[in-house]
């Protein structure tokens, strides 16, 4: 069960393919999510076994006079699993609204007495990353892009690109800065699809992570993301084949959103 917590949270922000679509870091005035969203999502293990949940929420917040997210993402394991392996994990970005660029950084993690305590400036001036970490009491910096997001900003900048005119086969990309280092990761966009949820029916948009095939996942294909088709691109149902087992998180209850979630009743 060590990093499934982790694991989600990178899924929901990444992945890969071919034609690219470029990432416009400059937010529409019609902003995909706002203050007051709080979403939390059901894992399970191999299908059958509750593995704990998640909750990712969004509160304003400013930083030199600019106005800002404070977005934190919390994850904890919960009955059987909590029994043998504990899970508590805290993800903290802080985000410009202007341009959705992360400031600042926080991840705060232990999984079965694995530990990290890290926490991320980031300085567009400089083109600098400034990595503190508290469990060692070591500072580094790192060179980083004008386009540069962490793990949880990927996410919300993601959700506020405009997705109406993709086709199937084209990909978002974009850069992230994760463990100290810059990862290029890609999303493939496989069509539209109609899912079951707890909620009802729902329009979504499909996506698929080219992801690493080893120690974590089972092969390059192993992952597939639907996020809702309207104006909140809240993510909805995440499936991964792992390399023993395989996890799997449903949105499992919401508040605050900015628009309208457009469910399909049956008749």
């Amino acid at each position: 069960m060590k990093k499934h917590i982790y694991i989600f949270f990178l899924l929901i922000s990444i992945a890969s393919f071919s034609q690219s679509v470029k990432i416009e870091h400059t937010p529409s005035k019609k902003m995909a999510f706002q203050n007051g969203e709080w979403l939390k999502f059901r894992m399970s293990y191999s299908n059958f076994l509750n593995a704990g949940y998640s909750t990712i929420s969004v509160k304003n917040t400013s930083n030199k006079g600019k106005e800002a997210f404070h977005i934190t993402g919390t994850g904890k394991s919960t009955g059987l699993v909590s029994l043998f392996f504990k899970v508590k994990d805290d993800y903290q970005t802080f985000i410009y609204k202007e341009s959705l660029k992360p400031y600042r950084f926080i991840r705060k993690i232990d999984e079965g007495g694995y530990t990290k305590d890290k926490e991320i400036f980031f300085d567009y001036d400089k083109k600098e990353a400034t990595v503190k970490n508290y469990k060692h009491n070591t500072e580094s910096k790192h060179p980083i892009s004008d386009e540069i997001q962490d793990i949880l900003s990927s996410l919300y900048c993601l959700r506020n690109q405009n997705l109406n005119s993709l086709e199937e086969g084209q990909e978002l990309q974009l850069q992230m800065f994760f463990d100290q280092e810059i990862n290029n990761f890609k999303l493939q966009f496989l069509g539209r699809e109609i899912i079951k949820t707890k909620f009802g029916k729902i329009k979504t948009l499909a996506f698929r992570p080219m992801v690493q095939a080893g120690r974590v996942f089972k092969e390059q294909e192993s992952v597939t993301i639907w996020v809702s088709d309207d104006d909140n691109k809240i993510p909805l149902k995440i499936k991964a084949s792992l390399a023993v087992g395989s996890l799997r998180a449903d949105l499992d209850a919401f508040k605050g959103l900015a628009h309208p979630f457009n469910i399909i009743f049956d008749n």
